[in-house]
């Protein structure tokens, strides 16, 4: 498909203020963390965010993963391309948000909670690894109604492709099946992303509920072993995961579910459904010192793959666009994308 549309790519998940440093193992048993993680924050972890801006050089991102991916989409696609949807607060950190995603040309739909303060996720970079730290705050509010306000569902009926971020099942999964079920009726590509271990962990029966309206489902080796072992598989695998992610009973037969792992510098494996065999597509090679933060190469990975499809790229341009936006964003600090913008050649 070509993005002939304005805001052809309609996201759905939880924007939230990314509050970014570097920091040590210290500061990572101080609050119970590990150093490649996703966690929801509990009690214990709240003076997380303050220790970070009052102690530490921290920098401010508009983040949450699927607002990343979707600022990738638009860094690549044309102006007014893509738009964004999730609950923020009525606050300072929610203007920063708003002057951050109009800076990258990101068109977004939040729905306000004024009690509720905008969502936070610490990120503590430590070497290559990140452990992110999430108090959803007014992302946790969003809800059904505000999907199907008339000027937002407009905006769903309009939309060419649906990229739903999996950290919004801890949120309002009937927004995400409102979304699948609209795509199966019609035709329209439903991307899921698996986001993060605890995902297909914990909250199994709603990821269950919507794999059957899965076009697209995105993961990494983690998530996969994740999901493997919540769904008791004989192999933790990724070839094998990616394989019976592909498989899965589907609604809309007028379109093969394409499953994708993948694997940080090993290749990204991918499985045809009803295809044999899994493909391998090898990263391009970066050198070591040119990797400042690996924070949001996985979203990075999503939007490059989401424009390919959007632009009607065969499947292997659109995995080599996910992997060209992620091998960017990793020399940026935080999930980021170079200034200024750089095309890709293919």
């Amino acid at each position: 498909m070509a993005a002939t549309k304005e805001f052809g790519l309609l996201c759905l998940e939880n924007p939230l203020l990314d509050i970014q440093a570097f920091g040590d193992q210290a500061l990572l048993d101080k609050y119970g963390l590990k150093a490649n993680d996703a966690i929801l924050a509990e009690e214990k972890h709240k003076p997380l965010y303050e220790d970070l801006l009052n102690n530490y050089d921290a920098k401010l991102i508009a983040g949450g993963a699927a607002q990343n991916t979707a600022r990738g989409a638009q860094y690549i696609l044309p102006p007014n391309s893509v738009v964004y949807i999730g609950g923020a607060g009525d606050d300072k950190y929610s203007a920063i948000l708003h002057d951050a995603v109009k800076a990258a040309g990101l068109r977004v739909e939040y729905r306000v909670e004024k009690s509720v303060e905008t969502g936070r996720c610490g990120v503590v970079i430590t070497g290559h690894n990140r452990s992110l730290c999430t108090d959803l705050g007014a992302a946790n509010h969003y809800d059904l109604d505000h999907l199907k306000k008339p000027e937002i569902w407009s905006l769903v009926e309009n939309a060419q492709m649906y990229y739903i971020g999996g950290f919004h099942f801890t949120v309002c999964p009937p927004a995400i099946m409102e979304l699948a079920k609209q795509a199966a009726q019609s035709n329209k590509p439903f991307v899921l992303s698996l986001s993060a271990p605890f995902i297909p962990q914990f909250f199994k029966e709603v990821v269950d509920a919507s794999a059957p309206y899965w076009d697209y489902i995105i993961g990494n080796e983690t998530e996969a072993a994740a999901y493997a072992e919540s769904h008791d598989l004989p192999s933790k695998e990724p070839k094998d995961v990616v394989v019976h992610l592909a498989n899965l009973p589907k609604e809309n037969k007028q379109r093969k579910r394409i499953a994708i792992v993948t694997q940080g510098t090993d290749p990204t494996l991918v499985a045809i459904q009803g295809e044999e065999g899994v493909k391998e597509f090898p990263v391009h090679a970066i050198e070591a010192e040119k990797i400042n933060d690996t924070n949001g190469a996985g979203d990075a990975f999503a939007g490059g793959f989401l424009a390919g499809l959007m632009e009607g790229k065969p499947l292997e341009t659109a995995i080599d666009m996910g992997q060209w936006l992620a091998r960017l964003s990793i020399q940026e600090l935080g999930p980021s994308y170079p200034s200024p913008k750089q095309t890709y050649q293919g």
